[in-house]
């Protein structure tokens, strides 16, 4: 049995000693360092009454501390919540009304919260480091990671101890062979965002136990970052690889420190994949996995394009056909998947649970099919869906919350592919009142209640949507019959679309 988490952290952050394991601009922070600040955020914690079975929130900003404080919370067997940026004021009031006992903050996210006390970075290192003593029981939830919700409300995967126990990214021996390629090019990992994002947080304990450095890009602007802190590594998402692939073809930076492109949020077609390796070089590793389930196949370089490469021995993934019912290779059906380090389910939303964990697997809603040769290809998804930013978020939640506003009658939502976000927000609506709608409205309704990101892009008016011989709508037909057109139809024409905007 490998030993209660987080010590392998613990021993990797004692094993670095002197070496830094993190830059934060002219700061650098080295293991010994990093293990004291564990042990004092770890004192401050317990002072506070924070311990097993407890929820500890972090709105925490890119930094050594953020990073210790999500150790240490894991020292004190909390269960750690990682509040992602980008929620609106609504969805962060649920996030923290869900069992929630206190908030880490550090003054760099916004804080304005009620409910949960609150407590400082500051205040938590004035107490004195204590020996670390590991208080988590097994089956204790170790930490939620918040996703988009079908409702609209985030959802949370609870990922308990023994499951974060099982998982390989402190453990150099359990690498599977496309992990171990990646980590001799984790010299300097580029950090961004929020440590709070399990791809973000996974790749920088990786690149402790790959001896490398944890590099915070602030901003994280591409090819500059790269260039001005030397990185050999970074997550980037589908269309900041595009970006970066299209700002070298027209005035080619110095890359030559870069060794790593951890593509991660979205598919990668095999031609984008081809352009970048013969721009970038062999660098581009493309992980597939989910929030549900963690890493599930990774291709390195120099695999096939196309495919998201073979699934680990440690991992089982069947494809089933609707009926449940497993299917050869070359037919197309849903992944259903089994990781050692999966989430045990959904916090406080068993309904939910109970649809996607069923009998010990996870149904990904994603559809693909196994080639002779083992090698998995993903061909599209089973679940009404939008990726934007790398970040999944439903239709149907954005549908409603246009459907509430008086001059709507009928709103329906699709995702198109993006050169900016991977994908977009495109919304058709069937007004309840004579045109023109106010979209500015519509858009604002829509921030204020889901956030930014699920904004829609184009607001499309229609006279109906498009059925299919089901008789229910079809989206996938919207975008074609419509052809974005910006005229309104006139009176007497065939019905169909009447018009978009941007």
């Amino acid at each position: 049995m490998p030993d209660p988490y987080p010590q392998p952290v613990l021993d990797l952050l004692a094993a670095a000693g002197q070496r830094p394991v993190f830059e934060h601009g002219a700061r650098l922070v080295s293991g010994s360092e990093m293990l004291g600040l564990v042990r004092r955020l770890a004192a401050g914690l317990r002072a506070a009454g924070i311990g097993p079975g407890l929820g500890v929130a972090t709105m925490l900003g890119v930094n050594p501390e953020a990073f210790a404080v999500i150790v240490a919370g894991h020292v004190v067997g909390a269960r750690v919540v990682g509040v992602r940026p980008g929620l609106s004021d609504r969805q962060l009031r649920h996030v923290l009304s869900q069992d929630v006992t206190a908030v880490v903050t550090d003054g760099v996210m916004n804080t304005d919260t009620t409910g949960p006390r609150t407590l400082t970075v500051t205040d938590l290192l004035t107490a004195s480091a204590d020996p670390l003593e590991l208080l988590a029981r097994p089956d204790d939830v170790a930490r939620l990671i918040y996703t988009s919700g079908s409702t609209g409300n985030p959802k949370a995967c609870a990922q308990t101890y023994a499951a974060m126990n099982a998982a390989w990214a402190a453990r150099p021996q359990a690498w599977p062979p496309a992990i171990r390629e990646l980590a001799t090019r984790l010299s300097r990992y580029l950090v961004f965002g929020s440590l709070s994002s399990q791809v973000m947080m996974e790749y920088g304990v990786l690149t402790l136990a790959a001896g490398g450095t944890m590099v915070v890009a602030d901003p994280p602007t591409f090819p500059d970052a790269i260039t001005r802190l030397r990185a050999s590594a970074s997550v980037i998402t589908v269309p900041r690889l595009r970006k970066l692939v299209a700002a070298q073809q027209k005035s080619p930076s110095d890359l030559s420190s870069l060794r790593a492109l951890m593509v991660s949020g979205s598919p990668l077609e095999a031609a984008r994949l081809r352009e970048a390796l013969d721009v970038l070089g062999p660098v581009v590793f493309h992980g597939y996995g989910q929030t549900e389930t963690g890493m599930i196949s990774m291709t390195t370089p120099f695999d096939v394009p196309g495919s998201v490469g073979f699934p680990p021995d440690v991992i089982d993934v069947e494809i089933r056909d609707d009926n449940g019912e497993p299917v050869p290779p070359g037919a197309d059906g849903e992944l259903y998947v089994r990781t050692p380090s999966q989430a045990a389910g959904y916090w406080a939303d068993p309904a939910e649970t109970a649809e996607v964990f069923v009998d010990g697997w996870v149904r990904t809603r994603d559809l693909g099919h196994f080639d002779a040769d083992g090698r998995l290809y993903l061909v599209g998804r089973a679940r009404d869906v939008i990726i934007v930013n790398a970040n999944l978020y439903y239709a149907g939640p954005i549908e409603r919350v246009l459907a509430t506003h008086s001059d709507v009658a009928e709103a329906y939502v699709v995702g198109t592919p993006d050169e900016d976000t991977g994908e977009a927000v495109h919304a058709f609506v069937v007004p309840a009142t004579a045109p023109p709608l106010d979209q500015t409205a519509l858009r604002k309704l829509v921030a204020d209640q889901l956030g930014e990101a699920c904004v829609p892009t184009t607001i499309t008016v229609i006279d109906e949507p498009p059925l299919a011989p089901s008789g229910k709508p079809d989206k996938r037909r919207l975008l074609t019959e419509t052809g974005r057109h910006t005229e309104p139809r006139r009176s007497g024409a065939a019905p169909g679309p009447t018009g978009t905007s941007p």
